[in-house]
């Protein structure tokens, strides 16, 4: 049953009637350029086929009520008095404090998703992409993608205290069917850029999971950010290799990061948009080297799990995808060689760590998307 369906099975359990609205809003995997968006920089992400899913209805007073499959206890407030606590009803909460809530409407929704937490395919901003949708829609909003892309990651960065960058909700409120969008993270303008045909895009995810706010993201955009100050920048996008080599360590390493994969993401998509698969691939590999190395958040996990993926049969090159330390790798590969790729990545990476990953083929698909039901 897909994720729409056991959104509108779990509503009408909850509340006794049919859902008016759907809202969908996909994942995303990233195929380079990652802490490279609260950088200024460039990033190439798809969003994928792979859903969060809202039903919902409007409420006759001002209150909100939302509950999910895979949560205990569902989420209430007023928007009369919207303050913070804890949970994963922040992200709803915090996207109706961006949202001015004097202008809103109440509604009752139930959530479905296959996209699993912590994986690194960004179901949180699925999630504040998916609210702002339906706060939209039953309170007669326009709806503009980049602003709201905006109010999602205010609600993230300062109702979560999670300072991550745009990307995740940009991509997932911008994406197009059959392309990956090369993204300017300092002025928001992005290009569609056409997937490869004969290549597919994998996702493998290791089965480790990591909480973003627990784990040393937030470290890491503070080096980026004293790294910048120290080269009198506003944006690592702003600087060059020559001048980052004058920067104490890490945050030289921090910085060279970002610098050279900005470099690796613009060629990166020219490539893409030529059809040059084996480019791209090797860009891909060398990001994860540098994510690794220089920026210090894979994991044993995500290393193996790129590494082998890296010398199976068919792969254009392979790499971490999303915030890091823990979650999932991304894999371009011959479209011929998927089944042999998928059995001999699963196997090995069992076989070496001693865990049990998984391995999907996504395909790139659109951004968020709202149904009225008749």
């Amino acid at each position: 049953m897909n994720a729409a369906d056991r959104a509108v099975r779990r509503f009408r359990a909850a509340y006794e009637a049919d859902p008016a609205l759907l809202v969908r809003a996909p994942g995303r995997v990233n195929l380079i350029g990652d802490h490279t968006d609260y950088n200024g920089g460039f990033v190439l992400p798809m969003a994928i086929d792979a859903d969060l899913v809202i039903a919902a209805r409007p409420r006759s007073d001002r209150r909100v009520q939302v509950t999910s499959e895979d949560q205990a206890d569902p989420v209430e407030f007023s928007l009369d008095a919207i303050s913070p606590g804890t949970g994963w009803g922040e992200y709803v909460k915090g996207v109706g404090a961006q949202l001015a809530p004097e202008a809103l409407v109440g509604w009752e929704g139930a959530i479905a998703s296959d996209l699993a937490r912590g994986a690194g395919l960004s179901s949180s901003a699925a999630l504040e992409l998916a609210t702002a949708r339906v706060f939209s829609e039953c309170s007669g909003l326009a709806w503009d993608p980049a602003a709201m892309a905006l109010v999602g990651q205010r609600a993230e960065n300062e109702w979560v205290g999670m300072n991550s960058g745009i990307m995740d909700q940009l991509i997932c409120a911008t994406g197009r069917a059959g392309h990956a969008r090369l993204i300017d993270c300092r002025d928001l303008s992005g290009v569609d850029v056409s997937l490869i045909p004969t290549a597919a895009v994998v996702v493998l995810d290791t089965g480790t999971r990591r909480s973003l706010l627990g784990s040393e993201y937030n470290d890491r955009r503070s080096d980026c950010e004293a790294a910048a100050h120290s080269l009198g920048v506003d944006l690592l996008r702003e600087t060059t290799l020559h001048d980052v080599a004058r920067l104490p360590e890490p945050l030289r390493a921090r910085a060279r990061h970002v610098v050279r994969e900005n470099l690796r993401t613009t060629e990166a998509a020219a490539a893409l948009q030529a059809g040059d698969a084996d480019t791209v691939g090797r860009l891909m590999t060398e990001s994860h080297s540098s994510l690794r190395d220089d920026f210090e958040v894979s994991s044993p996990a995500l290393d193996a799990m790129a590494q082998i993926a890296q010398r199976s049969p068919g792969c254009f090159g392979a790499r971490q995808t999303g915030g890091g330390f823990a979650g999932s790798c991304v894999a371009m590969i011959d479209r011929e060689a998927t089944t042999v790729f998928v059995e001999r990545v699963i196997t090995e990476y069992e076989e070496q760590t001693g865990s049990r990953g998984t391995a999907r083929v996504v395909s790139a698909a659109d951004g968020v998307e709202a149904r009225w039901e008749t």
